[in-house]
């Protein structure tokens, strides 16, 4: 077996350096010796079998569970380089059987009628607030971030994104404002203080809303920004002139594009506004990567925007502006990954180092789908009404000069609680 698995490596393998130690024993230098030295060594048959068998799923596997070693260099740069030759370079009958039969449970579990978002939410964000106290900026923005101008912090970088979402909002005074998927309510407090406007939060995190509604108390904002363990299906009678969703529509799943969107459409005020941020891809991807979608984000998709214009077109909705972010995610998630592995003892501290690797591999492997894989982040800017929105996008400047100004006076955010 281990001559087979030698055996696909160097089909792969035609560009960057690679020493790879087999269980058998045996060693080889692979690709054409540019870039950094990587080293890895397999530590039994039994992984190098599976990984032939299913490596979408099972590389990722036998790296959490310390049968695949990297003896120099670290996981993202062995990613990278496999990406980077193109992995379809590895295919053969097995694993492409492999994984069309991961793509097809995925098309299935996505069209049954049962509701499991509550639970897939828990699985990610209800764990130990001390994990992403050890990566994300100070205002636990866990979403791509804005670096304008390029060469900011990551902190910079996220308040950037919040100022720029909130330009499209065209927010005024008064005006109420729904934040779907609200997480731990950095983005609902910005835009409360910010443009005196009133915002009701909802998520299925039980974490997250405790987190929120403790931040908002104690910044004073307590009348003005509420959160509300809720899903967004079951709101009625309620009408709010601007909606926001940040990072939360990659979640919904791709067959209930039109029900979300049907929603919203019922939520927006006449002259109501949305902005919807999301991953995205560039084209049709059919299914997640089966190791994220086991281990990390259950239940998660990231579509093309063909899959998700038509639903909008059928709510009746108008799409007001298109923004396509390239590289923001990528920069975002080197940020958080080497602030993660910084802390690397902690983390191990906190859970164990299985799971340290589980969360170095989903950062790094993350990190690389923007780089190689087409993945990208889209905003769409909706109105129900034809002139909700200038016809031009100067106010878009000229609202994010304002925005800079607020933030000279803000009052500096505290360290979240948890």
């Amino acid at each position: 077996m281990s001559t087979t698995f030698l055996k696909l490596l160097r089909r792969l393998v035609q560009k960057g350096n690679l020493r790879i130690a087999l269980s058998s024993g045996e060693q080889a230098v692979l690709g054409d010796g540019s870039g950094e030295p990587v080293a890895l060594r397999m530590i039994d048959e039994e992984a190098e079998k599976a990984i032939l068998r299913d490596p979408g799923l099972k590389f990722g596997e036998m790296y959490v569970d310390g049968r695949v070693v990297i003896d120099e260099g670290n996981i993202f740069d062995v990613i990278s380089m496999m990406k980077a030759n193109g992995l379809e370079r590895a295919a053969t009958v097995s694993n492409t059987v492999t994984a069309l039969l991961h793509v097809a449970e995925q098309q299935v579990k996505s069209r049954l009628p049962v509701n499991r978002n509550r639970h897939n939410v828990a699985h990610h964000y209800d764990l130990d607030g001390k994990l992403f106290d050890l990566f994300l900026d100070q205002d636990w923005q866990y979403s791509c971030a804005y670096f304008d101008p390029p060469d900011i912090s990551l902190d910079e970088a996220q308040t950037a994104k919040k100022r720029h979402i909130a330009a499209k909002l065209l927010l005024e005074p008064g005006q109420s404002v729904l934040d779907v998927g609200s997480g731990w309510g950095g983005m609902a407090m910005y835009l409360a203080e910010s443009s005196g406007v009133e915002v009701t939060g909802i998520t299925l995190s039980e974490e997250q809303l405790k987190v929120s509604r403790g931040r908002a108390a104690k910044r004073g904002l307590a009348g003005r920004v509420r959160f509300e363990l809720q899903d967004y299906r079951t709101m009625a009678n309620q009408k709010f002139d601007r909606i926001v969703s940040v990072g939360m529509f990659e979640h919904v799943g791709m067959a209930n594009y039109g029900n979300f969107f049907s929603k919203m459409a019922e939520l927006l005020a006449p002259k109501g506004v949305m902005l919807l941020h999301s991953i995205g891809q560039a084209e049709k991807p059919w299914a997640t990567n089966p190791w994220i979608e086991k281990y990390i984000f259950p239940g998660g998709y990231m579509p093309a925007l063909s899959e998700v214009v038509p639903a909008v077109e059928k709510a009746r909705l108008m799409i007001k502006d298109i923004e396509i972010l390239p590289m923001h995610y990528a920069r975002t998630l080197r940020a958080w990954r080497d602030r993660f592995t910084a802390r690397k003892e902690e983390a191990i501290r906190l859970y164990d180092e299985r799971f340290f690797r589980m969360w170095e591999f989903y950062l790094a492997a993350s990190e690389t789908a923007f780089i190689y894989d087409k993945l990208l982040i889209f905003q769409l800017q909706l109105s129900r009404e034809q002139d909700a929105v200038p016809y031009t996008r100067n106010y878009i400047g000229e609202r994010e000069a304002a925005l800079r100004e607020f933030e000279k006076t803000r009052p500096p955010l505290e360290p979240v609680e948890f």
